[in-house]
C-alpha cells in the first residue's frame, strides 16, 4: 500500500493535490457571482448578498471587517469605497457564506443515486526523465458518499479536505499514491 507522498516534484512532476483541484471543481459548482469585486457591479453584489441576512452580517464579523453601520451603507449605496484590505475581506465573508449555503445543495446533489463518477487525470511527467516516469492512466472514481469532503470545504479546512479526499482516492486500488497529485479532477452534479 503506498504512502503519502512526501517529496511530490523531485524528478519535475506537475501536478496539484487532488483535494485543490476537487475544491475549485466544488468552487465553481456553487456558482459565485461572475462580475469582480473590483468593479462596482460585483462589489454590490457582494455585500448585498451579505447584509441581507443575520449570517451574512455574522460572515462579515468573522471576516475581520470593523466598520460601523454607516461605512456600510456608504459601500452598498457607493458612495464610499473599502480600501484594499476590506476588499479582500469583503471577498473572504462572501465565499465562505456562499460554501455554507449551498453546501446542503451540493451534497444533496453529489450524494443522489449513489453518488457521482469522478475522473481523475494524472499528474504531468513531461519534464520526468524517463528513467523515473511512472505509468500512469487516466481513472474514474464513483464517490458515494461526499459528506466528509463537503463538510471540509464549505469551512474552508484543507487539511480536512485533503484527508476527506484520501479516504475516497483509497478506494482506486494498491495504486491510489500515484493518484494523490493530479492535473485535473472532473465532475458534475
Amino acid at each position: 500500500m503506498p504512502d503519502r507522498t512526501h517529496d511530490f516534484g523531485h524528478y519535475g512532476a506537475k501536478g496539484e493535490r487532488g483535494s485543490e483541484a476537487a475544491a475549485r471543481v466544488l468552487d465553481s459548482l456553487a456558482g459565485y457571482i461572475a462580475s469582480p469585486l473590483t468593479s462596482p457591479r460585483g462589489l454590490s453584489a457582494r455585500l448585498r448578498y451579505l447584509t441581507r441576512s443575520a449570517a451574512g452580517h455574522n460572515a462579515i464579523r468573522q471576516a475581520g471587517i470593523t466598520v460601523t453601520p454607516r461605512t456600510l451603507k456608504a459601500w452598498l449605496t457607493g458612495t464610499q469605497r473599502p480600501n484594499k484590505a476590506n476588499l479582500a475581506k469583503i471577498d473572504t465573508a462572501y465565499r465562505t457564506l456562499r460554501r455554507h449555503n449551498v453546501a446542503r445543495h451540493l451534497l444533496r446533489r453529489l450524494n443522489a443515486n449513489g453518488g457521482t463518477r469522478v475522473e481523475i487525470h494524472p499528474l504531468d511527467q513531461s519534464h520526468v526523465p524517463a528513467p523515473h516516469q511512472r505509468v500512469l492512466e487516466y481513472r474514474r472514481l464513483n464517490i458515494r458518499t461526499w459528506d466528509a469532503i463537503i463538510d471540509a470545504w464549505s469551512q474552508g479546512d484543507p487539511q480536512a479536505l485533503d484527508s476527506a479526499w484520501i479516504d475516497q482516492i483509497v478506494n482506486l486500488g494498491s495504486q491510489w499514491g500515484k493518484y494523490e497529485y493530479v492535473t485535473s479532477v472532473g465532475f458534475a452534479a
